[in-house]
């Protein structure tokens, strides 16, 4: 557990929760969720000593839980934004090799030899989240993280780089959070920056499945990647979506406070309320483009899907048509043959020695003017590649 006093110009860590929070400033707590659920009784006396309240019992339950979708309630005393971050590198890799672990365990427990992984992009299997809680107190904020959470310790590292390369003292007040609400607001930010920052990665991904797929001899495991990336798409999607709705809550909670709950001054709680909501609608519009460009890549990926069946319609229609033709050119002389094959005493060339001669050039002739006839109405065309 890390716990940061905040005031007007400056930070300093503290071992323990503190008595009182600085008159010009606001304790942080950020620790992770494992160490949330053992420490609890201490977290509830510091909310009731900071914040004037204790955690709700349902409200700890959802910070205590991994899997929370992206939420905001509040209270009268706290306000809680859950909010799912975009997963390091690291973590999404730790995850697949216990996936892959786990079917070999029972791959080999069942006897059987472990299934083959399908190639995906690379860029699809990022889109990948993690819960982050906030309890968003008047002077005290507690956000509870996933073990090895880098948000907390890059904004501290990041804040604490500015503050000793910085020599104008009004230039560090600006850069300091004015209040719990100031710093969640830039955490989130933070965290959706690396989704916009994933959007490149995932149109170059999804072109390379894209050319994949429509080749004529795609790779066999082209088409796995393309469900693969539309499914994590769709994920996505819906991971943002619960992003808006939790911001824009919060967002209409933060205009409907008087201002006397910004500040006892009118002009700075003024100040206060416009910051913070510039920052709350910064952070719903980021969100709106990572949705968007989502969107227009799953429209893309269905596009892509579609002209796959497409080109492979056009190719069994090519085949079909090649062996109509052929089998047209042959009808007639199946025909022939046919009438020359019958069991009758009298039939016209059987008994000439120029029979079979006549017989030969008339069968090419016959061929040779039906492939004619298919060429100069296009029956039969070379396929350009």
């Amino acid at each position: 557990m890390q716990i940061v006093e905040f005031t007007a110009s400056s930070l300093r860590f503290v071992d323990s929760p503190p008595e009182a929070a600085p008159a010009d400033g606001f304790v942080w707590v950020y620790l992770d969720r494992t160490e949330f659920v053992r420490r609890q009784a201490e977290l509830q006396a510091a909310a009731q000593r900071l914040g004037g309240s204790p955690l709700l019992d349902l409200h700890v339950q959802d910070l205590s839980s991994d899997g929370h979708p992206s939420h905001y309630d509040g209270t009268s005393v706290y306000d809680m934004v859950i909010f799912r971050r975009l997963a390091s590198l690291a973590e999404v890799q730790h995850e697949q090799d216990h996936a892959s672990a786990i079917a070999r365990y029972h791959s080999l427990g069942a006897g059987a030899p472990a299934p083959a992984e399908a190639a995906v992009p690379e860029a699809f299997s990022r889109i990948d989240s993690r819960a982050v809680g906030f309890a968003v107190f008047d002077r005290l904020l507690v956000s509870v993280h996933p073990a090895g959470c880098y948000t907390a310790t890059t904004f501290i590292q990041r804040f604490a780089a500015d503050a000793k390369l910085s020599v104008d003292a009004a230039s560090v007040r600006n850069r300091v959070p004015q209040g719990p609400a100031d710093l969640v607001l830039r955490l989130l930010n933070a965290m959706v920056d690396s989704y916009l920052e994933l959007r490149k990665d995932l149109t170059s991904a999804l072109e390379q499945a894209q050319n994949e797929l429509l080749k004529p001899d795609p790779h066999h495991g082209a088409w796995n990647a393309m469900m693969h990336a539309r499914r994590r798409l769709h994920a996505l999607q819906d991971l943002c979506e619960e992003q808006l709705d939790a911001m824009q809550e919060w967002l209409d909670t933060l205009r409907e406070l008087p201002l006397a709950a910004y500040s006892a001054e009118p002009v700075v709680a003024q100040q206060r309320r416009d910051q913070l909501i510039a920052r709350a609608v910064d952070v719903t519009e980021h969100i709106d483009r990572v949705l968007h460009h989502a969107r227009r890549l799953e429209q893309s990926a269905e596009t892509v899907v579609q002209i796959h069946f497409a080109a492979q319609g056009h190719r069994t229609n090519d085949i079909m048509r090649t062996l109509t033709a052929v089998t047209a050119i042959f009808l007639p002389l199946n025909l022939f043959t046919g009438f020359f094959g019958m069991n009758f005493e009298h039939l016209p060339l059987i008994h000439s020695p120029e029979g079979m001669w006549a017989a030969l050039a008339l069968l090419v002739l016959i061929a040779a003017g039906i492939l004619i006839v298919f060429r100069r109405r296009r029956y039969l065309t070379r396929s350009r590649r």
